[in-house]
């Protein structure tokens, strides 16, 4: 299953450090099926995005996966792919970039001819194969419709989705340079956040985010001292204060750290799909991991 990772320390610029895959240490990791691909996404202090990723297909491939990557930012976006459409290439690897923007997904949604004819003029946007690429370009459509307004962008393309294509899961995170907002829909897939308080619960600690699969690490000294909200795939740490965001919720972590959830989507997929629609390579991006 795709690994999705969002942190906003908003208003505060902050370094943090990031392995975006961590060497399997026993047989039982080894056993896990390997990643398709492995990206981080940043904003520079003028705003623009930065990225870094890269499709797992060759040993040099996982060595850049298993390097720390500093970087500093105020919003951070972390993904790693596991393959459902689209080949391992570098333009279908997570985090995608449109109009300042980035945009990870971690689900499959079906028919894409739909999805394209819906884009109209926005399938320009799209250079890849994927259906995240192409439903990111939708919420992009949505904002424009929107007069900017993001969360009115992704409440639209996700409320179009449910009605008209088949959908597993559409578990999303999308960053601004102040801003980022979660969506967990429907109920296929875990997506979880973390208001944290300076320090964390002891009041004196550097954030240290690690997932229990052993793919994405995080961390942050000044998050010592400054709030942040963490979105993940799984609870990255003992932090009591981990939550899980309902079916249908839609997660916004304002430029002022200010945190709100909606529920946006209260019924599930008209067109809902199951493993055993998805086909065994698509099914297989969609368990463990």
């Amino acid at each position: 299953m795709c690994r999705l990772f969002g942190l906003s320390a908003a208003p505060q610029r902050v370094h943090a450090t990031f392995w975006l895959l961590e060497a399997p240490d026993s047989l039982a990791a080894q056993s896990r099926r390997e990643p398709d691909g492995t990206g981080l996404g940043v904003f520079d202090a003028e705003g623009a995005p930065r990225v870094w990723k890269q499709p797992l297909a060759a040993y040099a491939d996982e060595k850049f996966a298993y390097e720390a990557k500093q970087c500093e930012s105020v919003t951070f976006l972390a993904h790693i792919r596991y393959a459902s459409t689209g080949g391992v290439e570098p333009r279908n690897t997570h985090p995608f970039t449109q109009r300042g923007r980035l945009f990870a997904h971690n689900g499959v949604i079906g028919d894409l001819p739909a999805l394209e004819a819906r884009l109209g003029g926005y399938r320009d946007l799209v250079e890849g194969d994927t259906d995240s690429e192409r439903f990111f370009a939708l919420v992009t459509r949505e904002i424009d419709e929107h007069g900017g307004d993001v969360g009115g962008g992704i409440t639209a393309a996700a409320r179009w989705a449910a009605e008209h294509l088949p959908v597993y899961a559409l578990n999303l995170v999308l960053t601004t340079p102040t801003e980022l907002w979660a969506l967990r829909y429907p109920d296929t897939h875990d997506l979880c956040f973390l208001a944290r308080a300076p320090g964390g619960p002891h009041g004196d600690r550097h954030l240290e985010h690690a997932s229990a699969a052993g793919r994405i690490r995080a961390r942050s000294g000044p998050l010592a001292h400054h709030r942040a909200v963490v979105v993940a795939s799984e609870r990255m740490d003992e932090d009591p204060g981990w939550q899980d965001l309902q079916p249908g919720q839609l997660l916004h972590v304002g430029p002022g750290q200010v945190v709100t959830r909606r529920t946006v989507l209260e019924q599930p997929p008209r067109h809902p799909l199951t493993l055993d629609d998805l086909g065994t390579h698509a099914a297989a991006s969609q368990q463990g991991g």
